[in-house]
């Protein structure tokens, strides 16, 4: 199915095919753009315990995250020595929490991460030979 050039004005249909591609994208990428969100929200706010970083995470992205897949990521990002765990008394409860912190190896990652999402969201977008052959559908 070939597409017309963008125009100034996209149509009703067009608006609404660009915002399902659009949720198609985000459910595709999302499990990795969770991660980048999760290690953000902790470099910003850590120590920071879990239910602090679901609710962060959803303030900021809009993305909700089950309990169980938040404490699958926090704990594979753990095992991987980029997140520390600090158990934490609970006043009035006697029981403990976990916090979360950025690691060195951690704060490293995340760097890493950003440079290359900066590299690619500043990436010229290839340019086109109007000779070229139509994409295949």
């Amino acid at each position: 199915m070939s597409r017309e050039p963008a125009s100034a004005e996209a149509t009703s249909a067009d608006a609404e095919w660009a915002r399902e591609l659009t949720a198609s994208w985000v459910e595709t990428y999302k499990k990795s753009a969770t991660t980048l969100a999760l290690l953000r929200i902790v470099r910003a706010h850590g120590p920071v315990p879990a239910a602090e970083v679901a609710a962060r995470l959803e303030e900021a992205t809009g993305w909700s995250v089950t309990e169980r897949g938040l404490y699958r990521t926090l704990r594979r990002l753990a095992e991987a020595q980029v997140l520390a765990v600090h158990r934490v008394d609970v006043a009035r409860t006697g029981m403990k929490r976990q916090d979360f912190t950025l690691t060195s190896i951690g704060a490293a990652y995340l760097a890493g991460i950003e440079q290359a999402h900066a590299r690619l969201a500043a990436a010229p977008a290839p340019a086109i030979s109007p000779d070229a052959p139509p994409a295949p559908e």
